[in-house]
């Protein structure tokens, strides 16, 4: 199984409302990362959010592993710098029973930043994820305690946001959204997938997280994937519309993909 490089091809692969699940595709070493990054991009990225680089003593270890296995010299930072996707490790402590956030090499954020998660456990990461704890955590821990290294799994998720920025700070709904309609929706809300996977690292142990941004207008996707928006938005679990500014955009997103869906006139 595959995941692209796009928002068009990811969509298909992304939750499409309902209960909160890991939704991983096994994947191979050549559909690991991105081929082809844009150095330059990253670059900029990383010199205009410097602070997206959080790396504690735990993280030296494995990020000397993975810029040897990806042929690079340095560490963690180095690594994601060479490559489209952002970069976490996680280790295990003795004794403990979740995976902690030890480096991150962060440019393009989702709404949260690194300097706020460094060192913490799974479970705390994910806190503002409404129905994480009850859906997903056990599932995921287990998921992590077994994966073997070797093994390559991807997932994907989207957001609805009011900007094509590749660093996204959430603002307040209602103004950031304010300007949106059904006619203009095509052109004013952008869609946001990122494009995640998970490997263990086999010498140190230690579990790369990787996320790869990927970013376009409402108005460029195919017509089944603003379909499939349209009705995750009515149906994601209760909460996570609040958390993801929802209210502010429906009724526009799903007004433009009923007029987008039906045959037009000659």
């Amino acid at each position: 199984m595959s995941l692209g490089f796009s928002v068009d091809a990811l969509l298909p692969r992304a939750r499409g409302g309902g209960v909160l699940k890991m939704g991983l595709a096994k994947l191979d070493e050549a559909g690991w990362l991105q081929p082809d990054p844009d150095i330059a991009a990253r670059a900029e990225g990383f010199a205009a959010y410097p602070e997206g680089i959080q790396l504690s003593s735990e993280a030296e270890a494995p990020g000397a592993e993975l810029t040897s296995t990806l042929g690079l010299d340095g560490g963690l930072a180095e690594a994601a710098a060479a490559h489209h996707e952002d970069m976490c490790l996680l280790t295990l402590r003795p004794g403990e029973g979740q995976y902690r956030l030890v480096g991150a090499a962060v440019a393009w954020p989702s709404d949260w930043a690194p300097a706020d998660k460094i060192g913490l456990p799974l479970r705390a990461l994910h806190a503002p994820i409404l129905g994480y704890e009850e859906q997903l955590a056990s599932g995921v821990d287990n998921f992590m305690a077994k994966l073997k290294p070797g093994a390559i799994y991807g997932r994907c998720n989207w957001f609805i946001a009011a900007t094509d920025a590749r660093r996204w700070v959430a603002e307040p709904p209602e103004a950031a959204f304010a300007h949106v309609t059904a006619q203009n929706a095509g052109e004013t809300l952008f869609v946001r997938s990122e494009r995640q996977t998970l490997r263990r690292l086999p010498e140190t142990g230690a579990i790369l997280f990787t996320i790869g941004v990927y970013v376009s207008p409402l108005g460029e996707l195919s017509t089944a994937n603003t379909a499939m928006l349209a009705k995750a938005i009515g149906t994601l679990v209760e909460g996570e519309g609040d958390r993801r500014g929802a209210g502010a955009y429906a009724d526009a997103l799903i007004g433009y993909a009923n007029r987008h869906s039906e045959p037009q006139e000659a």
